[in-house]
């Protein structure tokens, strides 16, 4: 149960969130919050001396939770709560090991990240960053038939590699452009891909025959750069390659010679490596590839409601008791 006033157990908040959940966490008088307070990552040494003691934390994806943190924190430490739906940034086996519950915020984010993917789709696809640049620059003259021409996906055949939560909001919103063929690759088949006319088949299979690859995968030791030389050497060159999921399933340097031999006609990316992207990066030099600084989830109301999970999700945990959104490993 609830913890009498006087053995408030200890948080550390790894950075200013959204208010929604900050209100959360006040209301309950549960806990004694600590906060990294500003909108830059907490360093590192902040970061270890912050979760000392901590009974809680919330953290976010740009914190590494690892053994040393772990560590740090000592053994009050029984929940980790983070703002993201992806884990790829936490040592699962250290935190099992030590008992620690996770909360995570999976399903409040899918719409928003699904609805970012196809605009980078269709930005990428149709040219659009180039287009803006053109009627900037006045390189935009008389009408010529080919002129900033990209490609379309009515009749086209669309592979997502993960049809998960996400891949499958992605589909579904996708299907009704006129997409002639949905190819989907993963680990196993998924029952629900048939609400999308999904077809099943080997990633080669979906390589080779997409003119549109959505990566909406988790990092994993399977999928870390996945994506490589021999990957997009099977593309179409006419085909487009967008990643919404995690930058190290890209290697960059493979795609980068991809994009400039003409081996694939463009690519769009919400999540590179590192993040942010160095400025003087050679992937920024090209036409035909869209960068964005990982926005998936950025909407108002989304970014609110994740803060929001995320303080309930640490309550329960601190609490003993259920947690809407926690991940079972």
């Amino acid at each position: 149960g609830m913890q009498a006033v006087g053995k408030l157990m200890k948080v550390f908040i790894t950075r200013r969130v959204p208010p929604e959940g900050m209100k959360i966490l006040s209301a309950a008088g549960a806990c004694e919050v600590s906060q990294w307070d500003s909108d830059e990552p907490v360093p590192r040494t902040e970061l270890l001396k912050g979760v000392q003691g901590a009974h809680g934390l919330l953290c976010l994806l740009s914190d590494k939770i690892d053994a040393e943190v772990l560590d740090a924190a000592g053994p009050n430490l029984k929940v980790i709560s983070t703002m993201s739906v992806g884990f790829d940034h936490m040592a699962l086996d250290e935190i099992k090991k030590r008992g620690i519950r996770v909360g995570y915020t999976p399903d409040v984010l899918t719409d928003a990240t699904a609805e970012l993917t196809v605009a980078l789709l269709l930005a990428t696809a149709r040219r659009l960053p180039e287009g803006v640049e053109e009627v900037k620059n006045g390189g935009w003259s008389s009408w010529t038939p080919l002129w900033l021409c990209g490609y379309g996906l009515s009749g086209s055949t669309v592979g997502v590699i993960g049809l998960g939560r996400i891949g499958m909001a992605i589909a579904q919103r996708l299907m009704p452009f006129g997409v002639k063929r949905l190819l989907y690759s993963g680990r196993t088949a998924k029952a629900h891909a048939a609400e999308v006319n999904g077809e099943f088949v080997p990633l080669d299979t979906l390589v080779s025959e997409s003119d549109f690859i959505v990566v909406s995968c988790s990092l994993t030791p399977e999928t870390q750069g996945l994506c490589d030389k021999a990957f997009f050497s099977k593309m179409k060159n006419t085909a487009v390659f967008v990643n919404s999921s995690r930058g190290a399933v890209v290697n960059q340097e493979d795609l980068y010679q991809a994009l400039t031999s003409g081996q694939i006609a463009a690519a769009g990316l919400d999540v590179t490596t590192p993040e942010p992207l160095p400025t003087d990066h050679p992937l920024l030099t090209l036409k035909n590839c869209v960068v964005l600084p990982h926005i998936g989830s950025a909407t108002y109301s989304t970014r609110g409601i994740m803060s929001a999970l995320a303080a309930r999700n640490l309550l329960g945990g601190l609490q003993g008791t259920d947690m809407p959104s926690e991940l079972t490993f």
